[in-house]
């Protein structure tokens, strides 16, 4: 069989690694009939979500809920996920409290909010963006420090928001399926969970490598979500599936 659509490739190569722990470029180009340099593009989009390891000559499994450091996944498909930002900034009503995850490209989104909002947050990079602003409340919430989400994170962050109500949670995500919305990392999962719990309305933003993916942490069903934005490069099949389980559907 070709896998000639990359969420679908991703998929098998992740299920390959979970069933041996290793990968071989050679091998998997061969076997999904595409050409090696595919094969080494699509492990480096999975090695920058967390989902695997780079090796010499390959990928082997990551390790159990860690993820990938916030630098390395703000670099991985950066113009997606400016245009992903750009296109949510419209579904945040004036005025209103705005509760944002730790993502990278809701670190994004940060940076081109109006004034005028409430930001209900545990990212450092969205309160280190919104303490430079006069024209913004924040709400800072505590936690333990998680160094690879360059977040607070743990029960500490999920009370401060039990005794929160927010308009819109915008929430990110390293992968979308059929199954529902994925995290790498655990806490962090149920984190984006307690955030979609207290809000009105889900906004989710994906980019559209993490659509037909899998990672280790569920945290939301696809139907609970309200409106997800995605990028240009999303397939057919990719956005007919979001319009299958979510009211609506964004594309940038």
């Amino acid at each position: 069989m070709r896998y000639t659509q990359a969420p679908e490739r991703r998929g098998e190569l992740l299920r390959r690694i979970g069933e041996s722990g290793y990968v071989s470029s050679t091998e998997a180009a061969a076997a999904l009939g595409v050409s090696e340099m595919t094969i080494r593009r699509d492990l480096r989009q999975l090695a920058a979500q967390g989902l695997v390891n780079r090796v010499a000559g390959g990928a082997s499994g990551a390790p159990p809920a860690t993820g990938a450091p916030f630098e390395q996944r703000s670099d991985a498909a950066a113009g997606e996920k400016a245009a992903v930002a750009r296109a949510a900034v419209a579904l945040v009503p004036p005025g209103s409290v705005v509760a944002l995850d730790a993502g990278t490209t809701v670190a994004a989104l940060a940076g081109l909010l109006p004034g005028g909002l409430t930001v209900v947050t545990h990212s450092v990079p969205v309160i280190t963006t919104c303490v430079g602003r006069d024209d913004v409340e924040l709400i800072a919430l505590g936690g333990a420090y998680h160094a690879s989400t360059r977040s607070f994170t743990g029960p500490i962050t999920r009370a401060g928001l039990d005794d929160l109500a927010v308009d819109v949670a915008v929430l990110s995500a390293t992968a979308a399926g059929p199954d529902g919305v994925y995290s790498a990392n655990a806490s962090d999962a149920e984190t984006k969970r307690a955030m979609a719990r207290i809000a009105g309305r889900v906004v989710l933003l994906l980019d559209h490598g993490k659509i037909g993916a899998r990672a280790p942490m569920r945290f939301l069903d696809l139907g609970a979500v309200d409106v997800v934005v995605t990028d240009a490069g999303a397939g057919e099949e990719q956005v007919a599936l979001l319009r299958s389980r979510c009211r609506e559907v964004v594309v940038a």
